[in-house]
């Protein structure tokens, strides 16, 4: 263990509680619906008391923490909205207060992603007064992202501040290990249209639900011939959402439409996945049911807009990679057991980081992905401050 990781471990016991109470502050303003703006003034407040050299929100309603002024550029990802929390009554605590038990805090965005947030900004704050951002500039981006993955790092480089880092680091999940990699993503729509009747002379329109019967018997059974890669996985295909236009419940629907999420390997092209879905449509339905790409244009909640179509590249770095070498290094001057490398099942930020702007990048946070999106939305307390530890030394081994 070298005097840096000593130090760095001393300055995160002695900030251990403002850490923790600064996640249940985070946890406790709700940020659903990509409603940032409290929580973001929330961690501009942190910031600030860390002396950050510039705090404040950008164009699009992100938060932006930055410390330096160096040639190298580092960015520490991580999304501060959260999904809703669905049935209340479904949970046994209130999702925003929280509670902690055996260790672990429970609540919403305690896992999916607040828990790399105080990590990350009390990280690079210890990393600058032991002098081991010299020569960098670092930002912390707390952004939105769980309605549209990579549209908030995509407005950082192109838009507002308008900067390419040379390496991120994303906070989603990973239990505490080095993630270099996951799947990509389309989503598309299939639209079918039809002929409305009255129900009781069905046999005068034209069902448009039925025309969609074979092509979701088609996407049940097509996950088996969707394409392979050893490291990151077999493809996957699934409708997620349906919906259907008629005049009423006694009537025949003139329109249904099914969306699809299909998550894409190595190998699999944007073209040749669409064509999939493409083939499944029968030949007397191909005039009246049509395959789209979706496309997202919704404002921000500060009214910014940002049109970016939803395909996301699938994007992978080898062990050799520069970055993932120091964040193993990282784990291992901290004291975390050695471990491989690994990668989400789920998507990130890093498919237009790493996916689609080529830009090296690497995950690293406390939590696992299988609770995100649930009512067991939870943290251990013990590793969201031990990650502080990964985040401050991390800048200094990446050669």
């Amino acid at each position: 263990m070298t005097d840096s990781t000593k130090e760095i471990q001393k300055r995160v016991e002695a900030a251990r509680e403002d850490i923790i109470k600064f996640m249940r502050d985070l946890v406790a303003i709700p940020s659903m619906e990509s409603q940032i703006g409290d929580v973001g003034k929330r961690i501009q407040e942190e910031m600030t008391k860390l002396g950050y050299d510039e705090v404040r929100f950008d164009k699009m309603g992100n938060t932006v923490g930055r410390i330096g002024n160096g040639d190298k550029v580092i960015v520490f990802d991580s999304h501060i909205d959260t999904v809703g929390v669905g049935d209340p009554a479904s949970w046994k605590w209130d999702p925003f207060v929280g509670k902690v038990e055996d260790g672990v805090l429970y609540a919403r965005g305690a896992c999916d992603e607040k828990g790399s947030t105080p990590g990350m900004i009390y990280g690079l704050a210890i990393a600058r007064d032991l002098g081991l951002l010299d020569g960098w500039t670092a930002y912390y981006f707390g952004n939105m992202e769980e309605w549209c993955d990579g549209i908030a790092p995509n407005t950082f480089v192109e838009v507002d501040p308008g900067v390419k880092p040379d390496f991120v680091v994303i906070g989603e999940p990973t239990k505490m290990l080095v993630y270099r990699g996951h799947k990509g993503r389309l989503e598309m729509k299939v639209t079918a249209k039809g002929k409305s009747a009255h129900a009781a002379s069905n046999h005068l329109g034209d069902n448009a639900i039925y025309k969609l019967l074979p092509v979701i018997a088609g996407i049940r059974d097509l996950e088996p011939k969707l394409g392979d890669h050893e490291f990151l996985g077999h493809g996957k295909i699934t409708v997620s959402d349906m919906h259907v236009q008629t005049p009423s419940i006694n009537a025949v629907p003139d329109e249904a439409i099914i969306y699809i999420d299909r998550r894409m390997t190595f190998g699999e092209t944007k073209e040749a996945v669409k064509q999939q879905v493409e083939d499944l449509i029968p030949a007397e339905f191909k005039d009246t049911v049509k395959v789209e790409e979706l496309f997202y244009d919704e404002p921000s909640y500060t009214g910014f807009v940002f049109p970016v179509d939803k395909y996301f590249p699938a994007w992978a770095y080898e062990d050799s990679h520069p970055l993932v070498k120091a964040g193993l290094e990282a784990r291992k001057l901290i004291g975390l057991p050695e471990a491989a490398s690994g990668k989400w099942n789920f998507s990130t930020n890093g498919i237009y980081w790493a996916g689609k702007a080529g830009i090296p990048s690497i995950g690293f946070g406390p939590g696992d992905e299988e609770t995100a999106h649930t009512n067991e939305d939870s943290v251990p307390l013990d590793d969201m401050v031990k990650a502080t530890e990964f985040y401050a030394i991390l800048p200094s081994l990446i050669k």
